[in-house]
């Protein structure tokens, strides 16, 4: 938790997670205000996630308070009307934060989660935290993109790919279905960075196809490619998209790592280091499942997620769900349902729900952002 400008009498209370861009590209513009910010890690302090949700309704960051005044995430901030931001900056200068300011965490809850674990899931969530300690410190002052190149020479991921060696002595086959879903998790998203760092972004779909197949890491005595990971062992040995198999055959020893079904939520966890894809956290196994909920519920409310247009009765899905549409029912009736199920209660769902109920609904797909966030990128 950060603070600064401390002669002012309220504060800033910015609820963030660590590696999220729009996170740090809120906490530069306040910093230009020269208001203090309590920068409050919801990764480091899961305990205030869900009451980060009573209080906005929402289940993305960054969120912003001023005082008890809530002003919403990173792109609510920059759209303020100069007047209202000035109101704002005022109040915070020169008014103490009231009794119902949003809760910063409680000093003896201030420990990380990754005690709460041991073995494999203990290993991933370090490596994970690790990169994505170095994702943060390299991120550009504005949070708009990532120097791959200086993070590339830094001692600290000399260390994290020591670290990773030791995957290979991990035992795969004891792992619980909560265990496999994070470790993989947080390995896949750890895996896909340390790609970009050896072997720089991939800018097109031959390029990208031989990224995905290509990177890999030896876990357990076996190797496993981003596309292993994915379609394999989380999708339950899946095709994948553009594959003209599965990626485990009957004989393949991986085979017995896989989960027995699909598991659809993991598309809204995994990270492939494109701008237009779910935000990055770690995962624990304790509460995997309410985990995934909230990134899908936070993708969902996203609008490069899902878009809603009651004119056209239209919904404008991400094209996670045109590539994996069988994951999620198999058709447009039940690919819908699923969407509405796994949305937080907000406006959008209240719309989706009106256009399902006024009959038949078009379903459309967004333009997927494949851009690098590299900040040598074009």
């Amino acid at each position: 938790m950060g603070e600064f400008e401390s002669s002012s009498q309220g504060r800033v209370t910015v609820y963030s997670i660590q590696g999220c861009q729009q996170c740090e590209q809120a906490k530069a513009t306040l910093r230009h205000l020269e208001v203090p910010v309590c920068d409050v890690d919801v990764g480091t302090h899961p305990e205030l996630r869900a009451r980060l949700k009573e209080l906005t309704g929402c289940s993305t960051v960054p969120q912003i308070f001023f005082n008890s005044v809530h002003v919403g995430g990173s792109d609510d901030l920059q759209k303020l009307a100069p007047e209202e931001l000035q109101r704002l900056v005022t109040l915070v200068k020169e008014t103490p934060p009231p009794a119902d300011a949003p809760p910063l965490p409680k000093e003896s809850e201030a420990a990380g989660t990754a005690g709460d674990t041991d073995g494999a899931a203990e290993l991933s969530l370090l490596l994970r935290e690790m990169i994505l300690k170095l994702f943060s410190e390299h991120l550009s002052a504005d949070g708009k993109s990532v120097d791959y190149k200086s993070m590339s020479v830094s001692p600290a991921f000399e260390r994290y790919c020591e670290l990773a060696i030791q995957l290979q002595r991990v035992e795969l086959l004891s792992l619980s279905r909560e265990e496999k879903l994070a470790f993989f998790i947080n390995i896949y998203n750890a895996l896909v960075i340390h790609g970009y760092l050896r072997l720089g972004a991939p800018t097109n779909i031959w390029q990208r196809y031989r990224f995905f197949n290509y990177v890999s890491y030896l876990i357990g005595g076996e190797v496993f490619t981003l596309q292993d990971i994915e379609n394999g062992v989380l999708r339950g040995n899946r095709k994948g998209v553009a594959q003209l198999r599965r990626p485990f055959s009957k004989t393949d020893p991986r085979l017995q790592v896989a989960l027995t079904d699909a598991e659809p939520l993991i598309h809204f966890a995994l990270n492939c280091g494109a701008k237009g894809c779910p935000p990055i956290k770690t995962y624990t196994p304790q509460d995997i499942d309410s985990q995934l909920r909230t990134a899908a519920e936070a993708f969902l409310e996203n609008d490069i997620g899902c878009v809603v247009d009651s004119e056209k009765r239209e919904v404008r899905l991400s094209q996670i769900f045109k590539w994996y549409k069988g994951d999620f029912g198999g058709t447009d009736e039940k690919l819908l349902m699923w969407v509405l199920d796994h949305m937080g209660d907000s406006p959008k769902k209240t719309k989706l729900q009106d256009v399902l109920s006024a009959g038949k609904t078009k379903v459309s797909y967004l333009p997927y952002d494949w851009s690098s966030n590299s900040i040598h990128s074009a």
